[in-house]
């Protein structure tokens, strides 16, 4: 039974993905966007990580996505389809990835995952929010800060650029 979630929840991922980038309307890609949210969301929930599921809906699906729509409306895009002719081009190499992906997956087969000893007494006694903020913020420290950084810079970027558009508007 747990298969059959995890396909169906595969499926939607991986076609409201490929629906993300493949629509012209901007507003349309980002409610395929949210359609995605909510399934990453449920296959966390299969996985007993609730509290990622959890901060898959309240971080990415309220405001990262609301971030994107304000953008979206700030800068008044319009449809653009000189995007849209390098379709195919995308297409085989996305299709060449996935190939990769399953024949990998495939060759894999039934290997056991590698645990130091020690590791299991450490992680039994912490609860899955309390593992996840130790490893994040001991192990994992330089690239979180690294990914805040990247955000704030992307930030500053959309801002300056609806800052641009608005002062040519008002010339």
């Amino acid at each position: 039974m747990d298969q059959v979630f995890f396909f169906y929840f595969a499926l939607v991922i991986a076609a409201s993905s490929v629906l993300v980038v493949a629509m012209r309307n901007p507003i349309y890609s980002a409610l395929s966007l949210l359609i995605m949210f909510f399934h990453v969301a449920g296959l966390y929930v299969t996985l007993h990580a609730e509290f990622l599921a959890a901060v898959q809906i309240i971080v990415y699906a309220g405001a990262i996505l609301v971030l994107y729509l304000f953008v979206v409306m700030l800068l008044n895009l319009r449809q653009d389809d000189r995007y849209h002719r390098q379709w195919p081009v995308a297409a085989a190499i996305g299709s060449v990835l996935a190939i990769e992906a399953i024949v990998l997956t495939l060759l894999k087969g039934g290997t056991a995952a590698v645990v130091r000893t020690g590791q299991e007494s450490e992680a039994a006694g912490l609860g899955n929010t309390e593992a996840l903020g130790d490893v994040l913020y001991s192990t994992y420290l330089f690239p979180f800060e690294v990914a805040s950084l990247i955000l704030l810079v992307a930030m500053i970027g959309a801002i300056i650029l609806a800052k641009k558009d608005l002062e040519g508007r008002q010339a």
